[in-house]
């Protein structure tokens, strides 16, 4: 049985390493604040002290990590994965990251005699739970498919991108959708409203019109329900934002809605609400329009 280092037990970390557990696979876990392996560790897991024990003598180690610096301590810092990997073990990041970091790192991967595969994943945290995760990943096949019983244990599909960097750039455009469908439905909710049209009787319409979306279909009635709890937070969002921006800015692809759907979640997230569900952009339209789109706004029969 493949032994696994898992690091990072975030909103999305957490319940994939615990479908591993379930899976039957022999799971050591790390995170930086260390409660938050307590029900890992409850459910059968081993607990390391730093990410250097959690990789020490793995076949494997998972990584999903929120950006770039913390990725760099990781990997480099004092207590870093790449001083103690042994030779044959595939590193999985998950993380979503730059595509320069990803080969960056894989390089210093291969150069110790190990694989790196670039792993990124849709399917927010109700995916995370069920193992119906989408994984977009860059890599060597033939590594790929050596381990793709681990993917199939946390999720539902596999897409192969191409080489080490395509994973990421693939999540990239992928974020950079769903932040603007997501600005598009808080738009769309907020000029309907405002004129008086009941907000279920406009989510009716956009799910079984031309303007559906699967954004609609998992944060409209959030929306509505004024339910901002967490899946994928509006800072992570962000933060996708920014580098999927950088992204297109260095590779010169224009990319005017991507720059406006940054500055939605940039004002949302100066406002405050950047731990919040990435929904909650819209909590800058209602202020705009003067109400809430949820609330007394539904249909009376």
């Amino acid at each position: 049985m493949k032994q696994i280092g898992f690091i990072g037990l975030g909103t999305m970390g957490a319940p994939m390493a615990e479908n591993l557990l379930k899976g039957g696979y022999p799971v050591t876990v790390y995170n930086r604040t260390a409660a938050k392996c307590k029900p890992l560790e409850e459910a059968g897991a081993a607990v390391a002290a730093t990410p250097q024990a959690a990789a020490q003598d793995k076949d494997v180690i998972i990584t999903m990590i929120s950006n770039d610096d913390s990725i760099r301590e990781v990997f480099y810092g004092e207590s870093g994965i790449l001083a103690v990997l042994k030779p044959g073990a595939v590193i999985i990041d998950s993380s979503t990251i730059s595509p320069g970091l990803v080969k960056e790192v894989a390089a210093a991967v291969e150069e110790r005699g190990g694989s790196f595969l670039d792993a990124p994943v849709t399917g927010s945290k109700p995916a995370a739970i069920e193992g119906t995760l989408v994984f977009m990943v860059g890599g060597e096949a033939s590594v790929i498919e050596a381990h793709r019983d681990l993917f199939d244990t946390m999720g539902r599909l596999l897409l192969y991108m191409g080489e080490n960097g395509s994973g990421a750039v693939a999540k990239l455009a992928h974020n950079t959708m769903v932040g603007i469908h997501n600005v598009a439905l808080a738009e769309g909710f907020s000029i309907a409203v405002k004129n008086g049209v009941p907000a279920d009787k406009f989510l009716e319409l956009v799910q079984n019109g031309s303007a559906g979306s699967k954004q609609a279909e998992l944060k409209g009635r959030k929306i509505i329900e004024n339910d901002f709890s967490n899946q994928f937070s509006l800072a992570l969002m962000l933060k996708d934002l920014k580098l999927a921006s950088a992204l297109s800015d260095s590779t010169g692809v224009p990319a005017p809605m991507l720059g406006l759907a940054k500055s939605m979640f940039q004002a949302g997230y100066t406002q405050g609400h950047g731990d919040e569900d990435l929904s909650a952009v819209v909590k800058t339209y209602e202020a705009w329009i003067g109400r809430k789109i949820g609330a007394d706004n539904t249909a009376r029969e």
